[in-house]
Parts: structure tokens; C-alpha cells; sequence
């Protein structure tokens, strides 16, 4: 039971944690696109490359204390830093708050983190990294047994339709690539798209899986039209050519799944009424 004591007492705890995982979400953004280990080498200064002393790697307050500055050679540290550690920390507790102390709470969260890192890494490079999307399908996979087992399941789906999530939602998002790259005759849709789907169809469900492509699309389709007239505005200014922008479809779909996760059931609910009504 999540009353409002028990929140309190634990909201401050599960926000340590989540800024914890948001730390290490911020070595995964920064090494996963480059290929290159999370484990090893230490974090390191990318200006005078030194150590980064544990003191100096204290989400958030170490960048508040260093006032966002190297403390060896003064290089500016990003404010990307304690922004993502932050979010996931709120997102921890968002999760603890929503579902209170539970295993789904737990899944909720770790799923949420690794969306915020999928869509950070696919604005920043166009690429989503395998180390998100496998990861997110092991801790689908066995979230999903270990649900069945102590009966913690809901927004999340069983062992078999997470099977067939995964399936449908990879397959589902390669045909729309497919059909996007007739289309436009170039490459519309990436491996790591296909294997985003994966991750989120492992927990949502088929059905669920196939309104996170619909949300997610929506949601591109809404940015594009904000971004491509002021793009060609600007090139205009600027007295240059404007091509068509890159959409980065990741950066939709990971909102678009935690949305149809918590409140995909009611979305098709009202859609079958509206529908037959």
C-alpha cells in the first residue's frame, strides 16, 4: 500500500538510486554510440584527461559544487550531466508514486531509464545503441517470469505475450521501414529501431506494441511539422539550400511507449467504444 508516510519515507531513497542509475545512463549515452566499454576505463575529464574522483562524481552535487567546471583543468562540464541523473531520479520516484513499493514499480523504473537513454542517444547521433534495446529485453524477459511467479504483473504483460510483443513489434517496425524506404527511395528506418520494438513490444504486448508505433508516429509527425517550416525558414535567412531533416524515430517511440504502457488498455478501450458506438 502506498499511503502518503510510506511515500515520503521512501521517495527520498528511491531517488538516491535513481540518480545513481542516472549517472551510469550518462556513461552509457556517452560510450555506448562510440562503441567503447561502460566498465572500463574509469570516468575520465575529456579535457586534461584525468580521473574523476569519487567525491567529483556525485550526481547532481558534485556539478553544483564544481559550479559545472573540470576541477583539475576547468573544463565546462555539460549540464546534460546533472539534468539526466535528475530526470531519472524523478522518474524513480514517479514509478514509487504511481505503483508504490512493488516489483512493477521496479520494472517500471528500470524501463523508463532505459528510454530516456534511447532517445537521448538517438537525438544526439541517430543511433540506439544494442546495449539499451538488449538490455531492456533481459530485464523484459525476466521481469516478466518473475511476475508471473509472484503475481505482479499489470501495465505489464505475461511471459508469452511478451513472446509475442517482442516478435510483433520488431516485425511491425520493419515493414513500416520497408515501406517508408519505397517511399522515399533511401533508408527510412535503422537496426536499432527494429530492435527498440523489440524491447517495448517485450512490454506491452502485441497489441500494445503496434499503438506505440501509431503514438510514436503521431508524435514525429507532430514535430516534423513544427521543425521543417521553421528549418526552411532559417535556411531561407541564411540564403542556402534546405534539405529534408533526419527524423529520429527513437526519440518518439520512447515516450510513446511509456504512454502506451500506463495507458495503452484505456486508449483502446475508448477507441473500441467510440468505434462500435
Amino acid at each position: 500500500m502506498n499511503t502518503p508516510p510510506l511515500f515520503a519515507l521512501l521517495a527520498p531513497i528511491v531517488g538516491l538510486f535513481g540518480a545513481i542509475f542516472g549517472s551510469f545512463l550518462n556513461v552509457c549515452i556517452a560510450r555506448w554510440p562510440k562503441d567503447e566499454s561502460v566498465i572500463r576505463p574509469r570516468s575520465r575529464c575529456p579535457g586534461c584527461g584525468g580521473l574523476i574522483a569519487w567525491y567529483d562524481n556525485i550526481p547532481v552535487v558534485s556539478w553544483l559544487v564544481l559550479r559545472a567546471r573540470c576541477r583539475t583543468c576547468g573544463e565546462r562540464i555539460s549540464v546534460q550531466y546533472p539534468l539526466v541523473e535528475a530526470a531519472t531520479a524523478a522518474l524513480w520516484i514517479g514509478a514509487l508514486w504511481l505503483l508504490g513499493p512493488t516489483l512493477v514499480a521496479l520494472r517500471l523504473a528500470l524501463v523508463a531509464t532505459i528510454l530516456l537513454g534511447v532517445a537521448i542517444t538517438d537525438a544526439q547521433s541517430y543511433l540506439i545503441p544494442d546495449g539499451f534495446t538488449i538490455s531492456g529485453l533481459v530485464i523484459a524477459g525476466v521481469g516478466a517470469i518473475a511476475g508471473a511467479f509472484l503475481g505482479e504483473q499489470l501495465p505489464f504483460v505475461g511471459p508469452w505475450n511478451a513472446l509475442l510483443g517482442a516478435c510483433t513489434g520488431a516485425g511491425a517496425i520493419t515493414i513500416v521501414g520497408w515501406l517508408g524506404e519505397v517511399a522515399m527511395k533511401k533508408e527510412a528506418m535503422g537496426y536499432g529501431d527494429a530492435t527498440l520494438m523489440a524491447f517495448v513490444g517485450a512490454t506491452v504486448g502485441p497489441v500494445r506494441a503496434l499503438l506505440c508505433i501509431m503514438v510514436g508516429s503521431v508524435l514525429a509527425v507532430a514535430a516534423f511539422v513544427v521543425i521543417y517550416p521553421f528549418g526552411r525558414f532559417r535556411a531561407w535567412r541564411a540564403g542556402r539550400d534546405y534539405s529534408t531533416p533526419l527524423v529520429p524515430f527513437g526519440v518518439f517511440l520512447a515516450p510513446a511507449a511509456i504512454l502506451t504502457l500506463l495507458f495503452g488498455n484505456a486508449l483502446l478501450q475508448w477507441y473500441a467504444e467510440w468505434a462500435l458506438g
